[in-house]
């Protein structure tokens, strides 16, 4: 969602790499590109004046003017500020000391509420709690099911005695769930109330009916954060008439330009707590101000990637794993395929690569990754038998063609993937013998990238004996891979060694200023670490 905002800051910041002392016209300039660049990302005016107001103070203060790299100070300022906006510091749910904890929903028609309320149980249940949904919206025709058939996905129960369309007490509803969920000790519900098309002061007394009947620990206004400038008239209409205590963003997944999310929590003082960035159940995440405001600025998210991986990867497996590598045991295709299956439960790899500091410059090759990749990996190993699986050394000529004809591909695609293999093989060896690993292991490269064949530039080097003998030799026909071969022969020519990144997620290359630390990943992440 804020890609357009993402890029227009980045490229605005570019500019004041390298200089050691920033004017005032500078800073000018630069305020006004970032004013631009937030008016055209839909957030409100008023919070565009107060946010570009703050950072010119600060930009022209003795913070900047004294510090050893004005530029990036100024990054900082920008950065700080922002996280100002979107909440400053993360609002974690608030539990009642008796339970049940009562979370009330309130929001639009068509913002996601029910889709949403599933969501969060899902994510509660996985937390630890027994939440049950409670169905509210008897107005909206099928709410009652739509709500039923999320809890049934989310695996929790739903509190629903009156079928809805038009029909029941929503309040009487509300009050007589608490009384069940003490019954049933659930320690969490979740009140799924009815949307409204505008401000509509009906349905705004009805939500203020239930809330005083139940007298929730928690209410959530569910915004839709596509809604642009809207946000701020909407957020302020609820807290007035429902007087929330957070706001969740809904599709925040979406291509609009994401003021809503800048505005709504800098114009109410209420804390942004929870996103839902897709369709899944499991596309639904605490919202950290400072982690969004490092993703906008194109510093990636690296704590969320290390908590995904945290909570998807067998810590029994990584260390069954690492116990086999390093008695030599070897790493075979069935641990291939394992690994895959793991990285596959983090969810989308778009929106993983996504949270690598410094990947704007490759968001459009980032684009074209298919995720369909890690299927044809799978039907390719899945075609082999269980002795090709241990020992991939006896898959010779004929034995290729068998494979690729059962996971309907073509035998350079299984050339290539053997490739990956053998590279992320002599990785693990060398992560066995005590050196470390020097980069992730192979993954399927995105079109258009370098290193779509793990370790096929050292067979290039091994064939040309490491030396050109002449100004074409050794050059790829390919104009991207090609390209990425000159970069690493300037960077030799000027003493530097290349990126090792590059065998990462596809062989992108982070660049030389925004590479991260791998040593950050948790033990086990796809065997990235010891």
């Amino acid at each position: 969602m804020f890609n357009s905002l993402s890029d227009r800051l980045t490229a605005t910041f570019r500019n004041l790499r390298g200089k050691g002392r920033l004017t005032e016209a500078d800073v000018d300039a630069t305020i006004r590109e970032i004013r631009r660049a937030l008016l055209d990302a839909d957030v409100a005016l008023s919070v565009v004046r107060s946010f570009t107001g703050r950072v010119r103070e600060r930009a022209l203060s003795e913070e900047v003017s004294q510090a050893l790299n004005p530029g990036q100070q100024v990054v900082k300022i920008v950065g700080d500020e922002l996280k100002g906006i979107l909440g400053g510091q993360t609002r974690r749910l608030e539990f009642a000391k008796k339970p049940p904890t009562v979370i009330m929903l309130a929001g639009l028609q068509g913002a996601g509420k029910t889709t949403l309320a599933g969501k969060l149980a899902h994510w509660l249940r996985a937390e630890g709690h027994r939440p049950m949904l409670v169905a509210c919206d008897l107005q909206r025709p099928n709410a009652v099911n739509q709500l039923e058939v999320m809890g049934s996905r989310a695996g929790v129960p739903v509190y629903a005695p009156q079928p809805g369309n038009g029909v029941g007490d929503p309040v009487a509803v509300a009050k007589d769930s608490i009384e069940e969920a003490r019954q049933k000790l659930h320690d969490v519900v979740i009140v799924d109330t009815a949307g409204r098309l505008g401000i509509d002061q009906e349905l705004m007394q009805q939500a203020a009916d239930i809330r005083a009947a139940v007298n929730p620990d928690e209410v959530l206004f569910v915004i839709d954060a596509m809604i642009g400038q809207d946000a701020v008239q909407t957020a302020e209409a609820f807290l007035e008439g429902v007087d929330f205590t957070g706001v969740v963003l809904s599709k925040l997944d979406g291509d609009s330009r994401g003021g809503a999310a800048l505005s709504v929590a800098e114009v109410t003082g209420k804390p942004i707590m929870f996103a839902s960035t897709g369709e899944g159940l499991k596309d639904f995440e605490q919202f950290h101000p400072d982690r969004m405001a490092d993703r906008i600025l194109d510093m990636g998210d690296i704590m969320t990637l290390i908590e995904q991986a945290e909570r998807t990867f067998d810590k029994k497996e990584a260390e069954k794993l690492a116990k086999k590598v390093e008695s030599g045991g070897g790493f075979d295709l069935e641990d291939f395929l394992k690994q895959i299956g793991a990285i596959r439960k983090m969810g989308s790899m778009k929106k993983m690569l996504g949270m690598i500091p410094g990947m704007a410059q490759h968001r459009q090759l980032i684009e074209q990754f298919d995720e369909r990749e890690f299927d044809r990996i799978e039907a390719i190993i899945r075609s082999m038998t269980p002795a090709e699986r241990a020992n991939p050394k006896i898959l010779n000529g004929s034995r290729r063609a068998r494979i690729a004809r059962g996971a309907g591909v073509e035998v350079s695609r299984v050339n290539q993937l053997m490739e990956q293999f053998a590279a992320m093989q002599k990785m693990m060896k060398q992560m066995g013998g005590g050196r470390g690993m020097p980069s992730m292991p192979g993954m399927p490269a995105m079109p258009g990238m370098p290193g779509a064949g793990a370790g096929a530039g050292r067979k290039q080097r091994r064939k040309s004996g490491g030396k050109k003998k002449g100004s074409g030799a050794g050059k790829s026909g390919n104009p991207a891979k090609r390209a990425q071969q000159e970069r690493e022969a300037q960077l030799r020519r000027e003493g530097k060694a290349p990126s090792q990144q590059g065998a990462a997620f596809g062989g992108i290359d982070l660049g030389d200023d925004e590479e991260f630390d791998l040593s950050k990943l948790p033990k086990g992440f796809g065997g990235f670490s010891k």
